[in-house]
């Protein structure tokens, strides 16, 4: 058996979260969707394990995570699926994910909405996961080991998961980052942006119709030069305020 951890991580939440379930189960090859040249034509095979984790972006999947997905071929491989979020909500994220994974021939055995630090809004979920949130995901672990030993995968059922059809409308986020004068234009977000909305030729631009406020290019600019808007950011965080203060708890659904 081989055992996969696929993520699309632009803040290194998800990540974090998806290579810890992985760890639990023993070595495992990578698959950033984060990364434009990924090998997304990996064919799976029944014996393999796969950890499939996105974040939840306004309650949906990222399309562009949804797009490198749909690139995999499942073959009947074990799928545990995991929707990442920052405190609020992840609505309909983790029953899109299913549909889509159902669709590229994997097998849903169970699924897991893990929180992590608020990607934009930092004070949401400060330094989440913390060690609490370790220990669910590592018990967490051992009861999905628990169900795959007992189950004849034949008979699985996809794992009920949370959520609606159609799907929530995803209201596009109006945060979009920007350059500010310490921006050396080394060209690296340009490199990194997995939606290619910053141009190489001039990277202190950003196409406002391509971001998807994912902030990658925030995370990974090595002169903390790209910001958004504070005066946006105070708003959007007064309106999340009361759904993001109090502390929410990880799932397992088996």
């Amino acid at each position: 058996m081989s055992i996969y951890a696929i993520y699309f991580s632009p803040t290194g939440g998800t990540e974090k979260i998806v290579t810890f379930i992985a760890e639990q189960f023993g070595e495992y090859q990578r698959i950033d969707l984060c990364e434009k040249t990924s090998d997304l034509t990996n064919d799976f095979s029944e014996e393999d394990l796969c950890i499939i984790g996105v974040p939840s972006f306004g309650g949906r999947v990222p399309a562009i995570a949804l797009e490198r997905i749909k690139a995999l071929s499942g073959n009947n491989a074990t799928a545990i699926l995991i929707t990442v979020y920052g405190n609020r909500a992840y609505e309909d994220t983790l029953i899109e994910l299913e549909d889509t994974l159902i669709e590229k021939n994997f097998t849903c055995q169970a699924a897991i909405a893990a929180i992590a630090e608020h990607s934009i809004m930092h004070q949401f979920a400060t330094g989440r996961p913390d060690q609490n949130d370790l220990t669910d995901l590592s018990s967490f672990a051992k009861k999905i080991k628990e169900k795959m030993k007992e189950t004849v995968k034949e008979n699985v059922l996809p794992v009920q998961v949370p959520g609606n059809r159609p799907y929530r409308e995803y209201g596009k986020i109006p945060l979009i980052p920007h350059a500010t004068k310490s921006c050396s234009s080394c060209g690296l977000c340009a490199k990194e942006c997995p939606v290619n909305a910053i141009p190489t030729d001039n990277p202190k631009v950003t196409d406002k119709n391509k971001c998807i406020s994912c902030m990658h290019c925030v995370a990974v600019c090595p002169q903390k030069a790209r910001h958004c808007n504070k005066v946006m950011e105070l708003i959007a965080s007064k309106k999340m305020k009361k759904s993001c203060s109090e502390r929410k708890e990880n799932k397992l659904y088996l």
